[in-house]
């Protein structure tokens, strides 16, 4: 089976939707994990919305998640005939902010396990440590071994696609 067609949540995406992030008035984490992939036709329909690009489809991504003002993210279907949990996770905002926030979702367990979401991961890599008990556990749960800070991640994301945005934003009308 081919990653394009598996819509299956992998185990630790389980595991993030049954959390409740706290947003703590800008201080915690915008992040709301869905418990399901939107579906192929609804990704098509926002990626075209989005880009204004009647053309493209949804095919290159998964979207597992939103920040509270509706931007969504998603895992990033570039790694060819590899599992939905080897690929990027990518944040595209709905004020046009646009970001890889993990090079794959043990990454994206971490840089939620160190405090922030996609959101923040992408408005501002930098942003120090505020760790999170409960999502440290998670994260030794499904990437023991794999420990590293949001920055870290982020920065280590951002060198392996650094022309994402680019791209993203080449897509749009």
């Amino acid at each position: 089976m081919s990653t394009t067609d598996d819509r299956r949540f992998p185990a630790a995406l389980d595991a993030v939707a049954e959390i409740e992030f706290d947003y703590a008035d800008g201080e915690g984490v915008d992040f709301e994990p869905y418990a399901e992939f939107l579906t192929a036709e609804d990704t098509t329909d926002w990626i075209r919305a989005w880009t204004g690009n009647a053309e493209l489809n949804g095919d290159d991504y998964r979207v597992f998640g939103q920040d509270g003002t509706g931007g969504y993210v998603a895992l990033w279907l570039v790694r060819p005939g590899r599992a939905l949990a080897d690929q990027p996770v990518v944040f595209l905002g709905s004020e046009g902010e646009v970001g890889v926030v993990a090079t794959d979702l043990a990454a994206f367990l971490w840089v939620l396990a160190d405090g922030s979401g996609p959101y923040e991961a992408t408005a501002d890599p930098g942003r120090d440590s505020r760790p999170d008990a409960e999502l440290i556990d998670l994260a030794e749960e499904f990437a023991p071994g794999r420990r590293d800070t949001a920055a870290a991640l982020v920065a280590a994301a951002n060198g392996e696609f650094p022309t994402f945005e680019a791209d993203v934003l080449a897509r749009c009308r």
